[in-house]
């Protein structure tokens, strides 16, 4: 990319030191030989596996006690979730409890998989196990990290050690388990977008070996993006160098657990199935450590918007958000993909006249694919209504009050006297400063047309002195414009005599101007 400066930007250096930081090139080495991911499509989801019970719980300022766990887990057994992370069993006397109250309670569904979580070392192994003692089915997950700077600074291990150190581990997990074949394994090199991708490679080949994994039996390959390094296409880049390599390739269920720290953490994971990811690790609206986890939602309804079966039933996203809010005690933000308050809604008024046509032209053709300006999905999928669609304040449009009026109180204003009312409604709201309900377009509505409330004196107007330029007739309302010595002005009226009401009315605002 040059870096000439042209004419057209003036931007000039910034004073931060941005010469302490190195890009990715310079930490890790990513093969990107015989590229072929950019032309994949996602035709298919992934195996979603939600881990805001264990990665998500550990980034709340109040973890989650047992009571929010099980409602949290119920949550995500009702929408379908098949593979879960539950918990850090050695990590803290609840997690363990969480862990046993599911073995105990029968809580956990027969097509379900409980995953729990473990680092590489003996007793905390033995005190994972200990946790998931009755369950028929489990998927036990090993981590170490695995990069240069953490095995520098942090573990002060090189890479025979950490081999050495991930052998014996795999090795008592496997001595643990037994011969239970609803037992299998997962291994995260932790920090694997920052760690040499050969040395990757070697530690996942030898623990498919040594667990022994068959396609009936088969193990997972986690690959984080644990702190996000790179743009999303680096992170496929290192994603397809492991699916093309990977030994026993149909043993081995290729996973990623993508972070956000660059704020790109949904299309690392997008551009990873791309590039032969099986399973993506996540929370429900993207919770997590600094900048979250992946979001599942987002994901899984991004698949939904191309016309592909996310798997999930995030049919009623609001009852899903609000026992998230619950749980984590944190709230989802108003322009959180899809599930916002506001991510459906729209104030300015071009994108209020496109989608007012956009519903009109659907209502005509109902059978034909989804195709509303401005709106991906139909918010009705997803269970919302299309009263906050569009809503008005000083930027909105006709468009958008004319919707309000038609939606909310029956009143289909005809196209040239939109523009009219359109000025009422931002003299309005300037005045006030903030948006006007449909009850309150409604008042205005009345105040300013209908002959009762907005004659501003007792004389009548001679039909001679008049011309009526227009008059629309919709059922029980009608609407005129009048013209009076070379004055028009819009009326309307309700009822039986509406046509005589919207008459008068135009007849008086345009005399009283």
């Amino acid at each position: 990319m040059s870096t000439t400066t042209a004419a057209w930007n003036p931007q000039g250096p910034s004073p931060m030191p941005y010469h302490r930081y190195r890009p990715y090139q310079d930490r890790v080495n990513v093969p990107a030989d015989d590229r072929s991911w950019p032309a994949a499509r996602i035709d298919r989801a992934p195996l979603w596996v939600p881990v805001d019970l264990r990665d998500g719980n550990q980034a709340l300022a109040e973890p989650m006690d047992t009571p929010r766990k099980r409602r949290f887990f119920d949550l995500l057994t009702g929408v379908g979730f098949k593979e879960i992370e539950v918990g850090y069993p050695s990590a803290s006397r609840t997690d363990f409890d969480f862990v046993r109250h599911l073995v105990t309670s029968g809580a956990v569904p027969d097509d379900v998989t409980p995953v729990v979580f473990t680092p590489a070392r003996p007793e905390l192994i033995d005190r994972t196990f200990e946790s998931i003692a009755g369950l028929e089915r489990a998927v036990v997950h090993l981590y170490i990290a695995t990069s240069p700077v953490w095995r520098e600074v942090v573990l002060g291990r090189d890479r025979h050690r950490i081999r050495e150190t991930v052998r014996e581990a795999a090795e008592r997990m496997a001595r643990l388990a037994g011969d239970s074949p609803g037992i299998r394994f997962q291994f995260s090199p932790e920090t694997f977008n920052l760690t040499e991708p050969d040395f990757v490679l070697e530690l996942c080949d030898g623990l498919t070996e040594l667990w022994d994994a068959s396609p009936d039996r088969p193990v997972t390959h986690n690959l984080p993006a644990t702190v996000e390094i790179a743009t999303p296409n680096v992170y496929a880049d290192q994603i397809e160098y492991m699916h093309r390599r990977l030994s026993r390739r149909d043993s081995v269920i290729l996973s990623v657990h993508p972070h956000n720290d660059r704020g790109t953490g949904v299309a690392c994971a997008e551009l990873a199935v791309l590039a032969g990811a099986q399973r993506v690790e996540g929370c429900l609206f993207g919770n997590g450590e600094r900048t979250g986890n992946v979001d599942l939602v987002t994901l899984a309804l991004n698949l939904y918007s191309q016309g592909v079966d996310p798997m999930v039933d995030f049919s009623d996203i609001d009852a899903v958000r609000e026992t998230v809010e619950h749980c984590n005690r944190l709230p989802v933000h108003p322009r959180h993909p899809y599930a916002g308050d506001l991510v459906h809604t729209a104030f300015s008024g071009t994108h209020q006249d496109a989608i007012d046509k956009g519903f009109a032209h659907r209502a005509e053709h109902p059978d034909e694919p989804w195709q509303v300006p401005y709106l991906p999905i139909d918010p009705a999928d997803i269970g919302r209504s299309y009263e906050a669609v569009i809503r008005v304040n000083s930027q909105s449009g006709k468009g958008g009050v004319a919707y309000l009026l038609r939606t909310h109180h029956g009143i289909d204003l005809p196209p040239r006297m939109r523009p009219d009312f359109s000025r009422v409604v931002q003299e309005a709201t300037d005045e006030s400063g903030r948006e006007a309900t449909p009850k309150e377009l409604y008042g205005l509505f009345v105040e300013t047309y209908l002959v009762e409330t907005c004659l501003t004196e007792e004389r009548p107007v001679d039909p001679g002195e008049f011309e009526i330029l227009e008059l629309v007739e919709d059922g029980t309302a009608a609407f005129a414009e009048v013209r009076v010595d070379g004055v028009t002005a819009w009326g309307a009226g309700l009822g039986p005599s509406a046509s005589a009401q919207a008459v008068r009315s135009a007849a008086h605002r345009a005399a009283a101007r």
